[in-house]
């Protein structure tokens, strides 16, 4: 990507900010070929000008809450290969999330009192633009944490029972025992913990094992 110049959409609801933006790209050799004010003004852009990449902020007129990110997973269904930088001063992790769902290739997020210089900026664009990502280690963490949050609230009251005694160290008979039902009813009740875990059977990780640490590392207790 960095042997052409990087054709750039910039939205940004800040018009100082924006121009200030624009000329701070350009003078790093990137082409600013739209700039857009809305969130319509910025999936309009796009549309017409196929870029290499969109900066997008999140919270855009009329009612400055999530219109810019909206926008960005719309942008991401209806054409894939337009890489996605969202740069703002907000974390809104379950955005993030749905953005990224059919992959983070080619996906951004950035926090703007985060990035010190302008060359990590633009590197940033780059390596979005090429299909790489560039995420804020912030924007990760909340991710991971509301991954296993989503996770662990998945289960049934009795999949949470049967975890909690394997986090214990208890083996099936036993925790059989414990609940007064058949082994095989906690087989059953273990299997559906590691699908909703989505963690496959290989010979090389032990899945019990990654279960517990999940659950752990939700109920804070790791």
């Amino acid at each position: 990507m960095t042997d052409k110049q990087l054709r750039v959409v910039l939205a940004e609801d800040s018009v100082i900010l924006r121009d200030g933006m624009v000329e701070l790209l350009t003078a790093r050799g990137c082409a600013v070929v739209a700039t857009a004010g809305t969130a319509p003004e910025l999936v309009a852009a796009v549309a017409e000008h196929r870029p290499d990449v969109a900066v997008v902020d999140i919270r855009m007129p009329p009612t400055h809450t999530d219109e810019g990110i909206r926008a960005a997973v719309e942008i991401r269904a209806t054409q894939p290969e337009v890489g996605i930088l969202v740069f703002s001063q907000h974390v809104e992790t379950t955005w993030a999330a749905r953005l990224m769902a059919g992959g983070a290739a080619g996906i951004g997020y950035l926090l703007k009192e985060r990035v010190a210089r302008t060359s990590q900026f633009v590197d940033a664009l780059h390596r979005v633009a090429a299909g790489g990502t560039a995420l804020d280690p912030e924007i990760i963490n909340g991710l991971i944490s509301g991954r296993r949050r989503s996770l662990v609230d998945a289960l049934t009251p009795r999949e949470r029972e049967v975890l909690e005694l394997m986090a214990q160290g208890h083996s099936n008979r036993s925790i059989a025992t414990q609940l007064v039902v058949s082994e095989r009813a906690v087989e059953k009740h273990v299997a559906a913990v590691f699908a909703k875990f989505e963690l496959p059977s290989t010979e090389a990780d032990n899945r019990r094992v990654k279960a517990v640490l999940t659950y752990l590392a939700e109920s804070g207790t790791s």
